[in-house]
């Protein structure tokens, strides 16, 4: 079993929506990367959740806080 990563900043477009993750080994993914990384359960404290616009979308495991909601990292 691998060493689960985490996330420590995002990238987001002019709109505001995260393009690119980076992890805790320093390694930049792309969204659709990272959603298949928290699918195989490769990513700690983010899932993948199907939104209201039937599209996929990554999210951090709701625990109640909200400083490690993806969008609310830091950005690079």
């Amino acid at each position: 079993m691998t060493q689960q990563e985490q996330v420590v900043a995002v990238r987001k477009n002019g709109d505001g929506d995260i393009v690119e993750l980076k992890l805790t080994s320093g390694r930049v993914v792309d969204y659709k990367t990272a959603q298949a990384m928290a699918k195989n359960n490769e990513i700690y404290n983010v899932q993948v959740f199907r939104g209201r616009d039937d599209e996929e979308h990554l999210r951090s495991t709701p625990d109640g806080r909200t400083d490690n909601n993806l969008d609310n990292l830091p950005t690079f």
